[in-house]
């Protein structure tokens, strides 16, 4: 029988204050409930979760790809690449099945993630592994005979854990990165399992694109990471991810405050993609909302001139010309 293990943790100030923070958001945000009950919302947060996970491990696919891949369309993109989203889809579209608290659910994912991607999927790694940058040891996990029994330890630590739903993700989710259990897909693995523990505790964690943020800002998540190993406990990183998810809910307040006041539903949806586009290209065309929401150019004109009348977007330019880019001088696109 493993022995008990409590993973290295200091409860701070800063780390209560965040949680009270984000209980806070969730208990005043009714409008969430549409995170849950529109399938089109769903989807569109969904595409944004497997995109960021999938680009922090180097995939390659743009948002646009990663949609018409979920799509069934042809892409012209490394056939890995294109094997990652689809396995990637495939796990979050079964993750109400999952038990957090299973170490053999565990596995289960890791076998869907990492399908025809390497050997052993869904399988503990046998040999020694860590993370590099080029060829620099970033990380080297812990040695592989003794992976089995820490993450026994890990799974009872999560199964009899009294601490808050959010601290104890979060502490999962370094615990788990510590130790490395698999020869590859640890990163994406975590990032979904952390997201699976909170959506037990609230379903709408479940569509909340918190990847997003973490691949915004990818150099902090591992400075965190790091951080916190050389501290020898999780408290920085643990700080670092409450502050992600933090901040993941107030995008989304924002943003659904401005669509239930102002826009119907459709137009939210809309307005949701355009601004991923915005994100990763900067500007647009008229033609580029008519080609990624499959709009006429009527509609895409209306959109538009809407959205900057709300001042969601800014125009540039004049007729044929004119492109379009988030507003950055207010909070509404932060």
């Amino acid at each position: 029988m493993d022995r008990a293990y409590e993973p290295p943790f200091e409860m701070t100030e800063e780390c209560t204050n965040l949680v009270i923070e984000i209980a806070t958001l969730v208990g005043s945000i009714t409008a969430y409930q549409h995170l849950s009950f529109s399938p089109q919302l769903r989807r569109l947060n969904r595409i944004r979760t497997i995109h960021s996970s999938l680009a922090i491990e180097q995939n390659t696919l743009t948002l646009e790809q990663v949609t018409d891949v979920i799509d069934g369309k042809h892409v012209l993109a490394p056939p890995q690449g294109i094997k990652e989203v689809k396995n990637a889809y495939e796990l979050y579209e079964q993750m109400d099945a999952f038990k957090p608290h299973s170490i053999e659910d565990l596995l289960t994912a890791h076998r869907i993630m990492m399908a025809d991607l390497v050997a052993d999927a869904g399988r503990l790694r046998s040999h020694e592994a860590g993370v590099y940058s080029g060829r620099k040891l970033i990380h080297a996990g812990s040695l592989s005979r003794f992976v089995p029994e820490l993450m026994g330890q890990l799974f009872n630590w999560l199964r009899s854990s009294k601490l808050h739903p959010l601290i104890r993700s979060c502490v999962f989710h370094y615990e788990f990165e510590f130790i490395h259990p698999f020869t590859d897909g640890n990163g994406r693995t975590g990032r979904f399992w952390h997201s699976l523990i909170l959506s037990k505790w609230q379903p709408f964690f479940a569509w909340l694109p918190i990847e997003s943020l973490i691949h915004d800002r990818q150099e902090a998540y591992y400075e965190a990471l790091d951080a916190s190993n050389r501290a020898g406990q999780c408290t920085q990183f643990v700080e670092f991810m409450l502050t992600i998810i933090r901040d993941s809910l107030l995008e989304v307040k924002v943003s659904v405050n401005i669509v239930t006041d102002n826009m119907t539903d459709i137009e939210g949806l809309r307005w949701r993609h355009i601004k991923s586009y915005l994100q990763q290209h900067g500007s647009m065309q008229n033609t580029d909302a008519q080609r990624i929401l499959k709009i006429s150019d009527a509609t895409a004109k209306r959109l538009l001139h809407k959205l900057v009348g709300l001042g969601l977007l800014e125009a540039r330019g004049e007729r044929k010309a004119r492109n379009y880019a988030l507003c950055m001088d207010d909070d509404k696109n932060q």
